[in-house]
């Protein structure tokens, strides 16, 4: 498709599972994209269908240090998102946080170009109310072993909103809610994706507590259509605002339901003891999304977790 005046795209951690995917949607729009990983988490298998793209480039860059492109708009998705990922050099995740949102808002104001920040629920922390509302400040441990991420996001999020206020930048700030789909890493720790690893390889499903903890599953579909309503909305709406399936599930139940799809598996459930300040309860509430953006998940999980399984069965059968 020939496009005019395309918009040019930065999208930063565009190799990860998220930014995979955005890049891909953002280019299917008619879009330029440049894609910016330091491939930390993300990894180049995720992107190598777009490398041949005449639009789309990929630049190797820690966003930890400043970075100087022309471009219109910029998706801040750089850092690692499973805590195994991020607990393993926590000291680089509070940089990327924030050092990444210092750098990417000091491009956007001297460009004067849009940038979104990828949030997260986790900036609620173990939530006292549930689900969880926009205006709930959070109760999270400042000094956990998971605070190098929740506490790096909510200092982000403070610093785009200080931007706005100080320097009137064009800003958006989404709360992503737990997302799974193809291209997640086999090995990073979150909970769909052990599940459907552990199943496929027939190995004893790893359930942390007594599995009656609860989470909320979006599709990775529903999660790009939510960036992109969020970062093209007219309404002069910054957010921020929760992105998630407000269906709430409990650990437990997951696992019994990715067994039952799975029926070869000879996978028994297995139980640990719970990590440190790992929440209990985890649920958007999605009425700001519906009201400012009219966006709703459209993905149920059955289907979701079918196309999961389908990709992780390929996965795993290329590196047997």
């Amino acid at each position: 498709m020939r496009v005019a005046n395309r918009k040019r795209v930065l999208v930063t951690g565009g190799a990860g599972f998220v930014g995979s995917h955005l890049c891909e949607r953002l280019i299917s729009d008619g879009c330029d994209v440049l894609c910016v990983d330091n491939f930390y988490s993300g990894t180049k298998d995720n992107i190598l269908h777009l490398l041949g793209n005449p639009h789309f480039e990929l630049l190797r860059h820690d966003v930890t240090f400043s970075l100087f492109v022309e471009v219109d708009e910029i998706y801040n998705l750089a850092c690692p998102a499973s805590p195994v990922h991020y607990q393993r050099d926590p000291v680089q995740t509070t940089k990327t946080s924030i050092h990444g949102a210092i750098n990417m808002l000091g491009l956007a104001k001297r460009i004067q170009a849009k940038v979104l920040q990828a949030s997260t629920s986790e900036v609620y922390g173990d939530p006292e109310i549930h689900p969880q509302t926009e205006d709930y400040w959070g109760r999270v441990n400042p000094i956990g072993l998971r605070s190098c991420y929740d506490e790096g996001k909510r200092c982000a999020e403070t610093l785009f909103f200080d931007y706005k206020r100080q320097h009137d930048l064009d800003v958006r700030v989404v709360r992503i809610f737990n997302t799974y789909g193809p291209r997640m890493h086999p090995n990073d720790g979150r909970v769909v994706s052990n599940f459907i690893v552990q199943a496929l390889m027939n190995k004893d499903i790893t359930i942390y507590g007594d599995g009656s903890q609860t989470r909320s599953f979006q599709y990775i579909d529903d999660l790009i259509n939510g960036l992109l309503l969020m970062m093209n909305n007219q309404n002069d709406f910054s957010g921020p605002v929760n992105i998630g399936n407000p269906c709430e599930f409990r650990i437990l139940e997951l696992a019994e339901k990715i067994l039952k799809m799975i029926p070869e598996s000879k996978s028994e459930l297995v139980f640990k003891p719970l990590p440190s300040d790992d929440p209990m309860q985890r649920k958007p509430d999605i009425a700001l999304a519906h009201k400012e953006l009219n966006w709703r998940p459209c993905v149920e999980l059955d289907q979701g977790l079918l196309k999961t399984i389908e990709y992780f069965r390929k996965v795993i059968l290329t590196t047997l």
